[in-house]
């Protein structure tokens, strides 16, 4: 097996478990902002509620239901930006969103995307890249805190 099929396997395994086991699955009780986002093209839908501290996203976690790349998207995103404070995640959304959208960029590596890396092969597939940022823009509706549900048509 060549080293490029050995990461690809990699990637779908930590996709996989993470849309069977989503991390952070669940209403925030003490949540201060909330969105909700739809995928008209397939139906996944989410709900985001986040708790902010300063300006530092303390916790953050979400509802709904999708496909296996939308749910993942949604668990990494969750697991990702804790501690993280609203500029690194609009930075973060800004890469993520070139990460998955654009061809003959230099590969993300591990070691500086994280889990988020498994999300690189998705450009190969545009109808999953609104399954995959998804989780993203609603999560940017809600900091923004936009009261009106986001889709991936916007």
């Amino acid at each position: 097996m060549s080293e490029l099929n050995e990461l690809n396997d990699l990637y779908r395994e930590v996709i996989l478990d993470h849309a069977r086991h989503p991390r952070n699955k669940g209403a925030l009780p003490s949540a201060d902002r909330k969105a909700e986002g739809y995928n008209p093209l397939c139906g996944d839908r989410v709900i985001l509620t986040v708790k902010l501290d300063s300006g530092v996203i303390a916790d953050v976690r979400f509802e709904g239901s999708g496909c296996a790349i939308s749910t993942a998207s949604a668990s990494i995103l969750t697991e990702t930006l804790k501690g993280k404070t609203e500029a690194e995640f609009s930075g973060l959304f800004d890469k993520f969103h070139t990460l998955v959208t654009s061809g003959g960029e230099a590969p993300a590596t591990a070691s500086e995307w994280g889990k988020l890396a498994v999300f690189e092969g998705v450009r190969e597939f545009p109808m999953r890249v609104k399954c995959a940022t998804l989780s993203w823009h609603t999560l940017k509706a809600a900091l923004e805190n936009k009261q009106e549900p986001v889709t991936t048509e916007e």
